[in-house]
C-alpha cells in the first residue's frame, strides 16, 4: 500500500471574528494537579514505594526571533523541527539546542501573506521523503505543493509539484492545516471560503471542498489531471459528495490532530461571533462523513435562524468571547512521558488570550473537564501547537517564539 502526515499583523488569524460576552457552557474548570490522580498514595509516595516527583507543566522557550510561526512538522529521520513562517519560509530547528540549523525552503515569492493568508501548514510524509506546503497562492487560492527531501531532510529541488489547487472567494477562512493521519493519508482543512455567515453555503454542501477536511493520497496519481488519488474508503468516494471530502460543516478549522494513543480526531473550529468550538470524533470512524453543523449552527446554538442538521455532531466543548477571547487554536492530546498530570489531556488555547488549557475526558461518561494549565504566552498571538517526536508539545506564536511544555 502506498504512503499517505516577520511577525505580521496580529490580525492573521485564520481566525478572528467579532466579540461577544457569552460564557462557556460545557465542562467544569479545575487547575492542573502536580500528579495524575491515582498515581500516588496519601503519604505522597507512589504505589511502588518510590518518592513521587511533581510534574507541574511549565513553558520553556526553545527558539525566538523567528518569523510569524504558523505550523510545525518533525522530520522522522533527523528529529529536527520544521517551522513554517507565514511569509513563506520554512526553517529547520534543533529541538535540543533551539538553534536554527538552516533554511529549508523559501517560497515567499509565490505566497500571498498577511491577515489570514500565507504559508499556513506544512507536513512531512511518514518516510521523510516529501515535504508538503499549504499556502495562499498569488490570487489568494489555496495551494498544496510537494517538495522532495533527501536523507538529511534537505530539499533536493525548489521546483515543487502542485498536488491541489482550490480557489478562495475571500481572503479569510482559509483553514490550511495539513497532516498525515494514522492511516498514512494526507488530510487538508479548508474553511468555508470567508466573508461572514458562509454566504456561498459551502459548509452544508459536501460536494464543495470548502468548509471541509479533505483526505487524499498524494503519493499516487489521480484520474485526469488530479495530483492525488482518492482513498477507496472515503465517505463520498462512491458519490453523494466530493470524493476528497472526509468531513464537512466546518467554518474555519484552525488545527486538527489525532490522539496518538486512541486514533481519535480532534478539530478546533473558529466561531462566527459568539462561540468557539472543539469537536471530538472517536476512532475508528474518526469523523468519517461527519457533519459539524456550520452554518446551520454555531457551537451548540442555531445560527441566523438555522436548524441543526440531522445527525450533525455536537462539539464536545464551546466557549464564548468573554474576557477577550476571539479565536480557538487547536492542539494535541498529550502522550509524552514528561508530564504525568497531562496524560490523555487535549491541549488548546485562544489566539487573543494566549492562555493554555486542556480538556480531560471522564473515562466512563466521556464528559469533559476544562483544565487551567496556569500557562500563557505573552504577548498572546497563540498561532499553533506542534507535537514532537516523543509526544512532547510545542507552542507557536506569531511573534516568532517557539515554546515547549515541560515538567516543572
Amino acid at each position: 500500500m502506498s504512503i499517505r502526515t516577520l511577525a505580521t499583523t496580529a490580525a492573521l488569524l485564520l481566525l478572528v471574528a467579532s466579540c461577544a460576552d457569552d460564557e462557556p457552557v460545557t465542562g467544569t474548570t479545575t487547575a492542573v494537579e502536580d500528579s495524575r490522580p491515582g498515581d500516588t498514595t496519601t503519604d505522597g509516595s507512589t504505589t511502588d514505594g518510590t518518592s513521587a516527583e511533581p510534574t507541574t507543566p511549565v513553558l520553556t522557550e526553545v527558539a525566538t526571533g523567528l518569523g510569524a510561526l504558523t505550523d510545525l512538522a518533525v522530520h522522522p529521520g533527523t528529529g529536527h523541527l520544521y517551522l513554517a513562517e507565514q511569509e513563506g519560509v520554512v526553517v529547520q530547528v534543533d529541538p535540543v539546542s533551539g538553534d536554527v540549523v538552516g533554511e529549508v525552503v523559501d517560497i515567499s515569492e509565490r505566497v500571498t501573506a498577511g491577515g489570514e493568508q500565507g504559508l499556513l501548514g506544512i507536513a512531512i510524509d511518514p518516510t521523510g521523503e516529501h515535504l508538503y506546503l499549504s499556502y495562499s497562492g498569488p490570487d489568494g487560492e489555496t495551494r498544496l505543493d510537494e517538495l522532495v527531501l533527501d536523507a538529511d531532510g534537505a530539499v533536493t529541488d525548489d521546483a515543487a509539484r502542485t498536488v491541489l489547487t482550490e480557489p478562495q472567494p475571500y481572503a479569510n477562512h482559509n483553514g490550511g492545516d495539513i497532516a498525515f493521519g494514522p492511516d498514512g493519508y494526507l488530510y487538508l482543512a479548508l474553511g468555508d471560503g470567508g466573508a461572514g455567515g458562509d454566504p456561498h453555503d459551502t459548509g452544508q454542501d459536501p460536494s464543495d471542498l470548502l468548509g471541509s477536511i479533505l483526505r487524499i493520497d498524494p503519493s499516487e496519481p489521480g484520474e485526469g489531471d488530479r495530483g492525488y488519488a482518492i482513498p477507496d474508503d472515503n465517505p463520498f468516494a462512491g458519490g453523494g459528495g466530493a470524493p476528497e471530502v472526509w468531513l464537512y460543516g466546518a467554518r474555519n478549522p484552525w488545527r486538527f490532530s489525532w490522539d496518538a494513543s486512541t486514533g481519535d480526531l480532534w478539530v478546533a473550529d473558529v466561531g462566527q461571533g459568539a462561540w468557539e468550538e472543539i469537536d471530538h470524533l472517536p476512532a475508528p470512524d474518526a469523523g468519517r462523513g461527519a457533519n459539524l453543523g456550520w452554518n446551520e449552527v454555531e457551537g451548540l446554538e442555531p445560527f441566523d435562524g438555522g436548524t441543526k442538521p440531522d445527525g450533525a455532531v455536537d462539539p464536545i466543548h464551546v466557549y464564548g468571547r468573554d474576557g477577550g477571547a476571539c479565536s480557538v487554536t487547536g492542539g494535541f492530546v498529550y502522550r509524552g512521558d514528561a508530564i504525568d498530570s497531562l496524560a490523555g489531556v487535549y491541549l488548546f488555547g485562544d489566539f487573543c488570550l494566549g492562555q493554555l488549557q486542556g480538556l480531560q475526558l471522564d473515562p466512563d461518561s466521556g464528559e469533559p473537564t476544562v483544565l487551567d494549565l496556569g500557562l500563557e504566552v505573552e504577548p498572546a498571538q497563540l498561532s499553533s501547537f506542534g507535537e514532537g517526536a516523543g509526544g512532547e508539545i510545542y507552542v507557536l506564536t506569531l511573534g516568532g517564539t517557539l515554546h515547549r511544555i515541560d515538567a516543572g
